[in-house]
């Protein structure tokens, strides 16, 4: 981690929403699933959030040997977003605390805000996590 990781950091991402993004994309084998609305799904809006808060940190942190994981979501899901419609999530760093990042995130879809709340991340040495990840594997 670098000196220059400090709260104050933002960033922004857009992504237009596709069919592969909406609930039933989300676990194909659900029949539940299948029979929901096609709308941008809760599941990928938080896997967008965090793919904006990664790319937000990544030029402060030695990638790809140090990298972030999530270890907390705390966001709502206001509004419904259709296929087609570009979502553009924002973040702000607003707390280091060692390898703990706090961000404040939003996103919007052009027509509403469709999420607001708190994500954390924490910083990991990706060969040391990845020995660990492979030890409990072995356990299975």
């Amino acid at each position: 981690m670098k000196e220059t990781l400090q709260p104050g950091i933002e960033h922004e991402l857009t992504f237009t929403i596709t069919e592969t993004k909406t609930v039933p994309a989300l676990y194909p084998e659900s029949n539940e699933f299948q029979a929901m609305p096609d709308v941008f799904a809760t599941g990928y809006m938080v896997g967008l959030i965090e793919w904006t808060c990664i790319q937000a940190v990544n030029p402060f942190l030695d990638w790809p040997e140090e990298q972030t994981v999530g270890t907390h979501i705390d966001v709502s899901h206001i509004a419904a977003t259709p296929p087609g419609l570009e979502v553009t999530a924002k973040v702000k760093l607003v707390e280091v605390d060692g390898r703990r990042l706090v961000f404040e995130v939003e996103a919007h879809d052009g027509i509403d805000l469709i999420t607001r709340g708190i994500h954390e991340r924490f910083i990991i040495n990706k060969d040391k996590f990845d020995r660990k990840i492979e030890s409990k594997a072995r356990v299975t």
